[in-house]
C-alpha cells in the first residue's frame, strides 16, 4: 500500500466513432459544439442535424478503410498506460492513475469526471493531447470538464486541480518529432531534392483573427522542430508549414496541404509528410494523409511519399507528458502554460 498522494492524470482528446452505427452520432456531437459552430443553441442544433446526416455516408467509407471505426481511443490508452509506467518511476511513493475523457464519444466527459471522482483523488492534472492551445480543442474540452466536475460535486472535493494548458515547443515533444522525421525521411532514401511538409488540422481563418493561438504555437513548433533537424536540412532539403481537412465555404488558413503537396510534386520534390498537431492516429492521418494525399502527390507527378508517423508512445513524447505532470504537481498555481501569458480561456 502506497503512503503518498493519489493522483488522477485525465488526459483529453476529441473522440472517434468505435463503429459505423456510431458515426452519425459521433458527427452531430462534433457540430453541436459551439466551438466549432459558433451559432445560438436554436440554430447550431438542427445545423449540426443536417450536417452529420449529409457527411454521414462519406465517413463511414473514410472509417471503413480502417477497419469500421476510429483508432483513437486505444492509440489514447496506450499513451495513459504508458505514462502512468513513467509516473511510476517518478513519483514511487504515489499511486498515478490516468483516465480518458474524449469530447466527440465514448469514453465522454461526463463518464470520465464520475470515473475521477469515484477514485477519490488528492490532486488532479488535465492534461489536453492538444500540444498547441485552440478554443475549439483546449478550450471545448477543459469547459465540458469544468461542467462535468462540477456536476459530480468535484468542486466540493479536497482534490487540488492543475491544468496544463499547452507545451507547443516542450523538449521532449519536439524531440521526438524530430526523431521520428529523421528516421522516415532515412528511410525513404533520404532524398534529394526534398520538402518536409509539417501539417496541421487547420481552422477558420476568424477564429483565429478573434485571438486564438493555435496558428502561432503550430508555427513554434515547426520551427522548433526544424532547429534540431540541421543534419537532415540544408542544401536541397526545406521545410513548410500546411493545414489540411479544409471543409465548407468559410475562409480557412493556410497554405493548404493540398495545394502543397501538389505544388512539391510538381516541381519535382520528394515529401517526407509530418502531423505536427496530431499525436495520435487517425482518421486525419491514416486516411487524409496516407491514402488521399498519397494518391495526390503521385497524380502531379511525385515519386517519394513518405508518411511521417504520429507520436503515439514514442518514448521521448510520454517522457515529456511525464515532465508536464511532475511540474504541475511541483507548481502552486491552477494553469500551466508555455507562453508568458495564459491561453485565453484555458481556465474557463
Amino acid at each position: 500500500m502506497k503512503s503518498g498522494r493519489k493522483i488522477a492524470v485525465v488526459l483529453f482528446n476529441l473522440g472517434g466513432p468505435d463503429g459505423q452505427a456510431a458515426v452519425r452520432p459521433f458527427l452531430f456531437n462534433l457540430f453541436r459544439d459551439p466551438a466549432i459552430i459558433q451559432a445560438p443553441f436554436f440554430i447550431r442544433y438542427p445545423v449540426a442535424a443536417l450536417i452529420s446526416t449529409t457527411r454521414a455516408k462519406s465517413a463511414r467509407a473514410n472509417y471503413a478503410l480502417m477497419g469500421g471505426g476510429s483508432p483513437l481511443l486505444p492509440e489514447t490508452e496506450k499513451q495513459a498506460r504508458a505514462l502512468e509506467a513513467v509516473l511510476a518511476q517518478r513519483l514511487p511513493d504515489d499511486e498515478v492513475k490516468a483516465f480518458v475523457a474524449m469530447r466527440y464519444w465514448d469514453p465522454l466527459t461526463g463518464q470520465t469526471a464520475r470515473a475521477v471522482k469515484a477514485w477519490k483523488p488528492d490532486e488532479v492534472v488535465l492534461l489536453p493531447l492538444y500540444p498547441q492551445y485552440s478554443t475549439t480543442t483546449t478550450a471545448s474540452s477543459l469547459k465540458a470538464w469544468e461542467r462535468a466536475w462540477r456536476k459530480v460535486g468535484g468542486r466540493r472535493g479536497a482534490a487540488r486541480t492543475t491544468t496544463v494548458c499547452c507545451y507547443p515547443t516542450a523538449d521532449g515533444f519536439v524531440q521526438a518529432h524530430a526523431d521520428l522525421i529523421r528516421a522516415e525521411y532515412a528511410k525513404a532514401g533520404s532524398p534529394r531534392p526534398a520538402r518536409i511538409l509539417f501539417s496541421a488540422h487547420g481552422l477558420p481563418e476568424k477564429v483565429i483573427l478573434a485571438g486564438d493561438p493555435y496558428q502561432r504555437q503550430v508555427e513554434a513548433t515547426a520551427a522548433a522542430v526544424a532547429e534540431r533537424l540541421g543534419d537532415v536540412l540544408g542544401e536541397g532539403v526545406d521545410w513548410k508549414i500546411s493545414y489540411q481537412s479544409r471543409v465548407g465555404p468559410l475562409k480557412w488558413i493556410g497554405p493548404s496541404t493540398d495545394d502543397e503537396i501538389k505544388a512539391a510534386s510538381e516541381a519535382g520534390l520528394a515529401l517526407v509528410v509530418t502531423p505536427i498537431a496530431f499525436v495520435s492516429e487517425h482518421i486525419e492521418t491514416l486516411v487524409e494523409l496516407d491514402v488521399e494525399y498519397r494518391e495526390l502527390a503521385y497524380e502531379h507527378g511525385g515519386s517519394i511519399y513518405a508518411r511521417v508517423p504520429a507520436l503515439g508512445v514514442a518514448p521521448a513524447f510520454i517522457d515529456c507528458l511525464g515532465t508536464l505532470v511532475t511540474e504541475a504537481l511541483a507548481d502552486a498555481s491552477s494553469l500551466i502554460c508555455e507562453e508568458d501569458q495564459p491561453c485565453p480561456g484555458a481556465a474557463a
